[in-house]
């Protein structure tokens, strides 16, 4: 599995591009190293709040639901990934991507994760790690407030 300094920023970073959005689980998967460079891949659930379209938008004479009034079992399914480069003239080098996948029930995002460990012939557990524990771990790395 991902070691623990590495997931941590992982994490941190993830949830630095995610504002706004409540991580309901993460999964993670085993990384892999290639020509120096170590690279992984998280499966995320999260609600995202819903934005209201600007006013002047054909959009805004429809009414929009919030998240909150109208609560539902659908997630909106999150890729993210990380390379790191361990080698050669970039070493250090540290990228994070973050992209929406879709929007599903809980139960397509276990088949996502069981599938993108079938593709990947991962043999490993994935981990997961619930909302609060994600948190957790951003709130440990914020900086203290003065």
């Amino acid at each position: 599995m991902i070691p623990t300094e590495t997931r941590e920023r992982f994490i941190v970073d993830v949830t630095g591009q995610m504002p706004g959005a409540e991580i309901f689980e993460m999964h993670f998967f085993s990384p892999r190293r290639v020509a120096g460079v170590e690279s992984a891949v998280a499966v995320i659930a999260a609600r995202v709040p819903v934005v209201p379209p600007l006013a002047d938008s054909p959009e805004a004479a429809e009414p929009v639901e919030s998240v909150e009034a109208a609560p539902s079992d659908r997630y909106t399914v999150f890729s993210a990934t990380y390379k790191h480069t361990l080698k050669g003239p970039d070493r250090g080098k540290w990228e994070v991507s973050v992209k929406a996948e879709a929007d599903a029930p809980l139960v397509t995002v276990d088949q996502v994760v069981r599938g993108v460990q079938r593709r990947a012939e991962d043999a490993e557990i994935v981990d997961r790690l619930t909302g609060d524990e994600v948190r957790a771990v951003a709130a440990a790395h914020q900086p203290a407030a003065e």
